[in-house]
């Protein structure tokens, strides 16, 4: 394999709408190397705010967009399917949504899926979902039984191609068996992936994701923001959930990536947050890391790892800085 080049520093590193698209797994979806993730549209962010976040993710070229029917109860993808509809973009758009965590629609029961995905589509406002997800693996209903109802789905063109998330090595290996046998097969794994959260991943989904050919999709890609570099004293941190998990990497592990990450900032002129999602892209099975952003400016630092490459030495830098808990 030829050495990774080393990046030249190149400013704002803001990618141009011709950033190449990749395939997701073996499936006809072509997208932007990096997910607009939207679980605060409807809450933190109104109407007029997310509208804004998804225009300059469309200006620089995305077209990727992942949300869920329990986001903000059901808001994320009502705020999104205007959005469509205002800017005409259905059809330049790949929607990833997940099901199984409303309180309207639990489960995975067959009934559940149905009315979760009919609702997710008049929410959405398009007659098709692209990426169906379970957002959790529900132990308490037969995965041949859940596999059906999106089966059906499929066959009725409501769904284009079935995911998962937050399912184990084992359950994915019990799916496939069923996907054997004619039911549909995960096409995408969404899992908790990031410099500072590696284990889980690299320990066991990592060589299945590869061995079946499973594009992934890793969330919390920025630590909620820690990776950012936003965070650097617990006086900073808000006493939230979400604060008690920035609070929690605030450590020797922490302040050694960070330290890292600032070093190969300074030498190429970028941002942390895009240093953080290159270190994702750079890996095997990578797909599309999902970021979400408060503000339509910070995309340009997240949208710019799709054009930024780490040198070798600094992969080999930011390895060593995480390795371990």
């Amino acid at each position: 394999m030829a050495p990774t080049p080393t990046p030249t520093p190149t400013g704002a590193h803001q990618p141009a709408p011709g950033v190449p698209r990749r395939r997701v797994a073996d499936t006809d979806l072509d997208v932007f190397p990096l997910a607009l993730g939207t679980s605060m549209f409807g809450w933190a962010l109104g109407a007029g705010a997310s509208e804004d976040v998804l225009d300059r993710y469309r200006e620089l070229g995305g077209n990727f967009i992942d949300t869920a029917d329990s986001y903000a109860a059901g808001r994320s993808e009502h705020l999104i399917g205007l959005w469509m509809r205002r800017s005409g973009s259905r059809d330049a758009t790949v929607i990833s949504t997940k099901i199984g965590r409303n309180p309207d629609n639990q489960g995975l029961g067959t009934a559940g899926i149905i009315r979760a995905v009919e609702a997710s589509l008049k929410r959405l406002q398009t007659d098709r979902i692209d990426l169906l997800t379970f957002h959790l693996d529900d132990r308490g209903v037969h995965l041949e039984e859940s596999l059906s109802a999106v089966d059906s789905l499929i066959r009725a063109g409501k769904v284009r191609y079935l995911a998962a998330s937050n399912f184990s090595a084992e359950r994915l290996l019990e799916a496939r068996v069923l996907a054997a046998n004619g039911l549909p097969r995960f096409r995408v794994l969404q899992t908790h992936y990031n410099l500072l959260h590696r284990a889980e991943y690299e320990t066991s989904l990592a060589l299945l994701a590869r061995a079946q050919g499973i594009a992934v999709m890793p969330y919390f890609a920025l630590a909620n923001g820690f990776l950012a570099g936003g965070y650097r004293s617990r006086a900073a941190i808000a006493t939230t959930t979400r604060g008690l998990r920035v609070a929690a990497h605030l450590n020797r592990r922490g302040t050694r990536i960070l330290s890292v990450m600032d070093r190969i900032a300074g030498d190429f002129d970028v941002q942390l947050a895009t240093i953080a999602l290159a270190w994702l892209q750079s890996k095997n099975s990578i797909c599309a890391p999902i970021a979400g952003v408060s503000d339509p400016s910070q995309l340009d630092a997240v949208m710019a790892a799709a054009t930024y490459r780490l040198s070798r030495a600094d992969l080999i830098d930011l390895e060593r800085a995480s390795a371990g808990s």
